[in-house]
């Protein structure tokens, strides 16, 4: 290989490791929501409370992991390709609309001890899980510009 592809490699490597490490945070998202939203069996041993803190740290770590991995970068300017800039410059202000989403969730609900709010915890993991499913929509696609070849 010669020296001039070796970074391009390297940085297509970590590119692909950031992305991996993104998805599967996501999917550690997914269950975590499932099984607050009771689609996914509760571990018997966790009790709702401590089910809702561990899903609003994954929550507010995921949310934040793409602005630190991926936005800064783009910020940063340490990314030249059009149509990896184009789809950050369409997405970025919806993803931020819908962080702020999250860190709303994570301010009401992180902190509420044992027992649950009932009442509006279901509509609000609802609204939440449908603003989560777009942004997710809206990072595969930056997903997909980061590992093409162009």
């Amino acid at each position: 290989m010669s020296g001039s592809q070796q970074p391009h490699t390297e940085r297509r490597s970590r590119t692909r490791e950031t992305i991996d490490n993104l998805l599967a945070e996501r999917q550690e998202l997914l269950v975590s929501f499932c099984r607050l939203a009771g689609v996914e069996p509760q571990p018997e041993d966790k009790p709702p409370g401590a089910a809702l803190k561990e899903f609003c740290q994954i929550l507010v770590d995921y949310t934040a992991a793409i602005h630190f991995e991926v936005y800064t970068r783009v910020a940063e300017g340490k990314e030249r390709r059009e149509l990896v800039l184009s789809i950050a410059k369409e997405s970025y202000p919806r993803i931020a609309e819908i962080t702020q989403r999250a860190v709303d969730f994570n301010d009401e609900y992180a902190d509420v001890g044992d027992d649950p709010p009932s009442g509006s915890l279901q509509e609000d993991l609802s609204r939440l899980g449908e603003e989560m499913a777009l942004r997710f929509e809206l990072e595969d696609k930056l997903f997909h510009a980061l590992l093409s070849r162009g």
